[in-house]
């Protein structure tokens, strides 16, 4: 006699995609639960009606009625079913999230818990590749990524430093036509101005002294599928017409080349600052035909659970811990600060705390932690007293409180000029030629002694 399914394995399905619905039967657990398919938000209510479900999966992107609209009519009447939002998915990193998200679910349904390891409200969670998050917010950010990923659009990808653009940027690769092609990132403000044409173009054996060969550039690595330029507000004056150029025409000419080389790329392009004051006026337009803004994690801090499950699930893997969570005063602290580093923060404190955890639930013995949040750390926002009075003393000139508070921000982050720059709210390359004429007026001042 066929198994009858517990109610938790009971799923219903909206998406309008045939493959996508396939799919997802596909990665069901043991492939033994009933699943009821829609391809509107009409025919899903039509559906849960009749069908007593114990998960709704939902696509935020349909015909007619949307998941979006579903998913608010379904809370207006009070159906507390729980929901996973999706925006497809179109490769086996997102199949293999999307399981788990699934798995976690049923589980749920199926063991009710007096308390969790990491409380919040699970009742509905999105994923998309390596990101995951149920804010709105981020929600959004999915929905935008697919839409604009089976488009030729360039992208220009905004939010803090450890937000992930990367990651959006991978994302809109991994689920476009261009998905089997190369991705290329390159970041404008890791590169001495003298090497970032050479980085982008390429150059011919002996194009300059230490081209001692042929050297494809980023456009031609990238050929028939996406280049991603990182921090595009650092990239120099001079090279912005050159590159403009390449967007347009889609042919580059290697340093020391004769003749131009077609090239089939996609660019996206990304910044942690605002740009416009940096890139000339018809480049930026270029760029950014389509924005995604990435939210801050303090914006997005019912988010943290769910990061922070598949961050250790990883952080297992790559470390050979068993850690399964962390306790109710290690989630109390975790939402209470504000994450000044976004994500790149959050793992960084959570694999630690992993590798002193070793197994079980992290403790707050685990942190390394202090009463403002991680320490020590590159992201501290503030000085102490006596730091900040040594430098503002009366009669010295502007000169010396800008030279004393910019050491003083890049003593707090380590020499991270990047961080510091960010923090300064200046440019990197204004910073780094600030601290050069530092040093100049100081070498000059010696020597007049």
């Amino acid at each position: 006699m066929p198994r009858q399914s517990a109610l938790s394995d009971r799923v219903v399905n909206l998406d309008d995609d045939v493959r996508q619905r396939n799919a997802l039967i596909a990665v069901l657990p043991d492939n033994k639960g009933d699943t009821q398919v829609a391809t509107d938000g009409f025919e899903a209510l039509e559906r849960l009606a009749a069908f007593q479900s114990g998960v709704i999966v939902a696509d935020l992107v349909t015909p007619g009625m949307d998941g979006f609209e579903l998913l608010r009519r379904l809370k207006e009447r009070g159906d507390l079913t729980p929901a996973i939002a999706l925006t497809g998915f179109d490769s086996m990193d997102s199949a293999r999230a999307f399981k788990i998200l699934l798995d976690r679910v049923i589980r749920r349904k199926k063991v009710p818990q007096k308390v969790e390891a990491l409380t919040h409200d699970g009742s509905f969670v999105g994923a998309l590749g390596d990101m995951v998050g149920n804010s709105p917010a981020m929600l959004q950010t999915f929905s935008l990524i697919r839409k604009v990923a089976s488009t030729s659009a360039a992208v220009l990808i905004r939010g803090e430093s450890g937000t992930g653009k990367e990651l959006v940027a991978r994302e809109i690769h991994k689920c476009s036509a261009r998905s089997n092609g190369p991705f290329v990132a390159i970041n404008a403000a890791a590169l001495p101005e003298t090497l970032i044409e050479s980085e982008l173009f390429g150059h011919e054996r002996g194009a300059f002294t230490g081209a001692v060969e042929r050297f494809a550039g980023c456009f031609e690595q990238a050929n028939g599928g996406t280049l991603f330029l990182d921090e595009i507000g650092e990239m120099p004056q001079s090279t912005q017409p050159k590159l403009l150029r390449v967007l347009e025409d889609l042919r580059v000419r290697r340093l020391g080349g004769k003749h131009e080389i077609a090239v089939d790329v996609r660019v996206l392009a990304a910044t942690s600052q605002e740009i416009g004051a940096h890139l000339r006026e018809e480049l930026y337009y270029r760029l950014s035909v389509f924005q995604i803004l990435i939210p801050p994690l303090r914006e997005r801090k019912e988010d943290i659970s769910l990061i922070a499950d598949a961050m250790l699930r990883n952080l297992n893997t790559k470390h050979g811990t068993r850690v399964t969570g962390v306790d109710a005063e290690v989630f109390r602290l975790l939402y209470q600060y504000d994450w000044p580093g976004n994500v790149r923060e959050l793992r960084n404190v959570l694999e630690r705390a992993a590798i002193m955890a070793g197994d079980g639930l992290i403790h707050p013995k685990n942190l390394d932690w202090s009463t403002s949040g991680p320490s020590p750390g590159p992201y501290s926002r503030y000085s102490s007293v006596s730091e900040v009075t040594q430098i503002l003393q009366a009669g010295q000139s502007l000169a010396q409180l800008e030279e004393g508070y910019i050491k003083l921000t890049l003593d707090h982050v380590h020499g991270n000029r990047k961080l510091a720059a960010e923090m300064l709210g200046i440019s990197l390359r204004t910073l780094q030629n600030r601290i050069a004429v530092q040093r100049e007026e100081a070498t000059a001042a010696a020597r007049g002694a």
